[in-house]
């Protein structure tokens, strides 16, 4: 990577304010917490800004048609940036690449406008996202009795950023476009093989196929069993304090073990709790539409344990948990849950019983194993690519933050990013 690609090397950093010409603030009108459908306004919740990526759905509907100020709308390439959100999260900033018409910025959603004179809003963004910037706003954020920190325009237009050229910052971004469109690349594979494995799961549960199959309550063939209570973890000798997964960890098909907690239980208490491989996790609760939504435990933590809003449903010799939770996962599987949660103002539930009474096909186990074998062979290529994806976004990460520091790319770094 040549010199004039990099940027400044932190000694000669900025205020963010030389790159601005202005920053817009929204209002927050009265809306309804669903997202605004066509030809409808919407308010942006402060999750519409991600870590670099706009999700547009992430709106509230405005019905009442003198909250509409059109002036507050997002344009097609906005750099957005959240004044308020929790610690983790207030301060981030993306770029609204293709907005869906009809959005209004909120008084918690900002709209930094560049003077593409002196800066690529693109830079910008991407200069927002450094861990050294991101470090900036979580020392000036102040906070609120709810949790939340906020970050006021004045201290925005302080954050120290990197100095660059215009010519300096508009390869910088290419170099992070080039990893894109690599990425770019391999999730539309993702996406049809994600299609593959939907068409396979639905014939292996299709009418046709379940010919001659007997139907059981879950108990008959599972155990359900909850988890750990936190909240009165016992001390001293007899204890042991070890890893446990709850509702954060267990994602539809998969468990994510990136942000893993421990809790202190008695050590008696300690077969009871722990996971085994092959263990189906069901969480009790979440959005209806969420609900029981689970995947399978590979054992990858050796001793792990489970809190009490996750179900463990530990499969007998006639069903086969992998089978089980493509049932789970299923229409007629969410159809069930939805039916028999509990549903309150912001959330729904479900309990152990209505686990167990749950209604699933048991076909033979050979032929159980049979069915799941071309969904196995097709979750292995999703695997084996998002293990991909996953190594390019760490490559991407430190060949930008390598070049908005001063650094030049390491040889693998540039080799990756002119990939197109």
């Amino acid at each position: 990577m040549s010199e004039d690609v990099r940027a400044s090397d932190g000694a000669d950093d900025l205020a963010l304010d030389h790159y601005l010409r202005d920053i817009d603030t929204g209002k927050s009108p009265v809306a309804e917490n669903t997202p605004a459908g066509d030809g409808e306004w919407g308010v942006l919740k402060v999750s519409a800004v991600q870590e670099g990526w706009f999700q547009s759905r992430e709106n509230k509907v405005i019905r009442d048609a003198a909250h509409i100020q059109p002036r507050f709308e997002v344009r097609p390439g906005d750099l957005l940036m959240t004044r308020a959100n929790t610690e983790a999260l207030v301060g981030l900033a993306c770029i609204a690449e293709t907005p869906p018409p009809r959005l209004m910025l909120s008084d918690k959603t900002l709209r930094l406008v560049v003077d593409e004179g002196v800066a690529d809003p693109a830079f910008v963004s991407l200069a927002l996202l450094r861990p050294a910037v991101r470090n900036q706003v979580r020392a000036m954020a102040t906070g609120t009795s709810a949790g939340m920190k906020n970050i006021s325009q004045r201290q925005i237009r302080q954050l120290r950023v990197p100095r660059a050229s215009l010519e300096q910052q508009r390869r910088i971004v290419a170099v992070h476009a080039a990893f894109e469109r690599r990425i770019g690349a391999l999730e539309q594979v993702l996406g049809k093989l994600d299609l593959a494995r939907e068409a396979l799961s639905s014939q292996a549960l299709s009418e046709s196929q379940r010919a001659g199959w007997r139907v059981s309550s879950l108990d008959e063939v599972a155990t359900v069993a909850a988890g750990v209570t936190l909240g009165s973890e016992p001390v001293g000798e007899g204890t042991v304090e070890l890893p446990y997964l709850r509702v954060a960890n267990v994602m539809d098909g998969r468990i994510d073990t990136s942000d893993v907690k421990s809790v202190r239980i008695l050590q008696a208490q300690r077969e009871r709790f722990a996971l085994r491989k092959g263990d189906l996790l069901l969480t009790e609760g979440g959005d209806l539409d969420k609900l029981g939504r689970g995947a399978v435990w590979d054992g990858r933590i050796n001793v792990c344990l489970h809190q009490n809003h996750v179900f463990r449903v530990r499969c007998g010799a006639q069903m086969s948990p992998d089978f089980l939770a493509l049932y789970a996962s299923s229409i007629e599987g969410r159809a069930y849950f939805q039916r028999v949660g509990k549903q309150t103002t912001n959330l729904a539930s479900i309990n152990s019983t209505q686990v167990r009474k749950m209604p699933v096909p048991v076909p033979p186990v050979e032929e159980q194993d049979q069915l799941l074998g071309p969904i196995r062979v097709v979750r292995g290529r999703i695997a084996v690519i998002e293990r991909l994806v996953a190594k390019l976004r760490l490559v991407q990460l430190g060949a930008v933050e390598d070049l908005l520091g001063g650094r030049a790319c390491t040889p693998s770094q540039r080799q990756v990013a002119p990939i197109s």
